[in-house]
């Protein structure tokens, strides 16, 4: 019974073994395979950030192309960068997913053209009321300064201009979350 039991033991260790082996060859032929086939980025689907934000809400959850330079990347982690277009003045946050390790810094006002899943984060009426009052009290308080209130208090009003406009009780803020990128010229 032992003999038969370390018979059998040595038969799946056996097999484990070839199968494993099998598995690395099979891995080195996919890495030739993904070597010669196209770039995952097809640059000829690009479109500016201005584009996007016009159709960003039709396309949460898709994946799309965007172009644009780098104007910010976050220094501590690489994981977002922001991508503005060149000729306005819109910009969106591009997260580093997929095959995107992090955006190097060396990345600021480089050109890129990404490829990612469109994202939404809705801010809430409610949510941007306590921003508000947060942002009121820390002035009252001297934690921040008249430029620092004025401007997130400028920001507040737009987004309450536009739920007005828009007649929505939330304010979208549309991201990126990058799936691979290349360096255009």
């Amino acid at each position: 019974m032992k003999q038969l039991f370390f018979f059998l033991a040595s038969l799946f260790l056996l097999a484990s073994c070839v199968s494993s082996g099998n598995k690395s060859d099979n891995k080195e032929t996919e890495n030739t395979n993904t070597a010669t086939e196209a770039p995952s980025v097809d640059i000829s689907k690009a479109v500016n950030v201005a584009s996007l934000m016009e159709i960003a809400a039709e396309n949460v959850d898709k994946e799309v192309v965007i172009k644009g330079v780098v104007t910010h990347v976050c220094k501590h982690s690489g994981k977002r960068c922001f991508l503005k277009d060149e000729s306005s003045d819109n910009s969106i946050r591009v997260e580093a997913k997929g095959e995107i390790g992090g955006f190097n810094s060396e990345l600021n006002g480089t050109r890129l053209v990404i490829k990612g899943v469109v994202r939404e984060n809705r801010l809430s009426e409610e949510y941007i009321n306590q921003w508000e009052q947060k942002t009121i009290d820390q002035k009252e308080q001297a934690e921040i300064n008249e430029n620092q209130c004025s401007a997130e208090l400028a920001n507040i009003k737009e987004m309450r201009d536009w739920m007005a406009a828009n007649n929505k009780n939330f304010y979208s803020v549309f991201y990126v979350d990058g799936i691979d990128y290349e360096v255009v010229e």
